[in-house]
């Protein structure tokens, strides 16, 4: 303010008319000292756009050369990890109890109510929100919550370096080491899944427990068959001195998704049913009837040495993509489809080629073979005919992995 100061002295030694000296130097005055301030706060003003500019150019450059984005995006992963260990921990404290006390059925109305969430859209979202990449950094702290809260055992898989999985997809897929899941060699009938079993036994008047207490029709869970002049459960046996066993495996979030075959059978039927994807909890299980039979599905069915086998692999909430290794065309929780219907595939022959068939047709799979994924966690169902004699391995409740014996002749 040096060069105002010396024009303000100019001024004022300047000779203003005989009549007027006072008041001209009080005019001078005041006109140069609003002059000053003026030029003051406008110097600051723009000392401080230029401070402001080089912060946002500074900011662009180094976002754009490191490549990091100060969005607020990573939030929605914090908010579904967080919700699920406070979900994830309600369910333990709930788990023995509801266990123990007997099943109480909702009401039509509520099944209802609950039916008419968008549990298909949500599920949409989530298999979009696994898809999005992780940026490096933030790979570790996200799947480190997500092993500490569903206990996951990462030195069972193939990569343990938790860097190398790009999206949460990827991490809940992952494979395991070659001899991490051994078979038994000594059971006819090995677990597809890892995971816990909450129900198994002989299917009786068509009727299968989902668990204790609670059950579903064998035809509304499988579809309906050519011939109806017999009973459904009598329609699938192939020997009338057979008998047919069920077996129920729940996955939780943090077990291994994918699923095995668990014998040597050979697929001949693809089923599709597109339903609604509520949960599959053991708690929700014990609340809807017919839970199985509502979810969207996949029932594959054939046969193996002792007559009718099916796996069924069950989607639910967030678990609306089920993966089948061997068929391309398999498109679940797909918009296209229509709730209450079902649409057939068949391996026996496709046109003019034949998947992977014996002399007879069908898809041949040995015990023990990967078969499919999901992308969180569900529900894996057994039916398959069996001599009378059949004894299961098992106990309900019990955690068991793949390969692991289920039962033995």
């Amino acid at each position: 303010h040096k060069t105002n100061r010396q024009h303000l002295l100019t001024e004022m030694s300047m000779s203003p008319p005989p009549n007027c000296q006072k008041h001209h130097s009080c005019f001078v005055v005041h006109k140069y000292v609003n002059q000053a301030h003026s030029s003051q706060r406008k110097s600051t003003w723009r000392a401080r756009r230029t401070i402001e500019w080089r912060a946002e150019n500074t900011f662009e450059e180094g976002r754009n050369s490191r490549g990091f984005l100060p969005r607020p995006w990573p939030l929605p992963f914090l908010f579904v990890t967080g919700g699920g260990y406070l979900g994830y921990q309600h369910y333990k404290r709930r788990s023995q109890e509801d266990d123990e006390a007997p099943p109480s059925l909702a009401t039509p109305t509520q099944v209802a109510l609950y039916h008419s969430f968008p549990t298909r859209l949500l599920s949409r979202a989530w298999g979009r929100l696994n898809g999005v990449e992780l940026p490096t950094w933030l790979r570790k702290p996200i799947y480190s919550l997500y092993i500490w809260t569903f206990g996951v055992n990462m030195q069972e898989a193939a990569v343990e370096d938790l860097h190398h999985y790009r999206n949460l997809s990827e991490f809940f897929r992952r494979r395991l080491k070659p001899a991490a899941r051994p078979l038994c060699a000594s059971s006819c009938l090995i677990s597809p899944a890892d995971g816990r079993i909450l129900h198994f036994g002989r299917v009786k008047n068509s009727e299968v427990e989902q668990v204790k207490g609670v059950t579903y029709s064998l035809e509304n869970f499988l579809g309906p068959q050519n011939n109806s002049s017999l009973s459904f459960r009598d329609l699938l046996l192939s020997c009338p001195d057979n008998d047919l066993f069920h077996v129920v495996v729940y996955l939780a979030p943090g077990d291994y998704h994918c699923f095995h075959s668990p014998t040597e059978w050979k697929v001949e039927l693809r089923r599709h049913f597109p339903g609604t994807l509520m949960s599959v909890n053991p708690g929700v299980a014990r609340w809807v009837k017919e839970l199985f039979c509502l979810n969207e599905r996949v029932v594959l069915t054939g046969q193996w040495q002792h007559g009718f086998f099916s796996l069924t692999a069950v989607g639910a909430t967030n678990v609306g993509s089920i993966r089948v290794y061997f068929d391309q065309e398999l498109q679940t929780n797909s918009p296209c489809y229509s709730k209450g219907s079902f649409h057939d595939h068949s391996y026996v022959a496709v046109g003019d080629q034949v998947l992977k068939t014996t002399n007879e047709g069908g898809v041949v799979l040995q015990k023990g073979e990967a078969v499919g994924e999901f992308n969180l966690g569900s529900t894996i169902v057994l039916l398959f005919e069996a001599p009378k004699d059949f004894i299961f391995n098992l106990q309900p409740g019990q955690q068991i992995r793949v390969g692991e014996g289920l039962g033995s002749l």
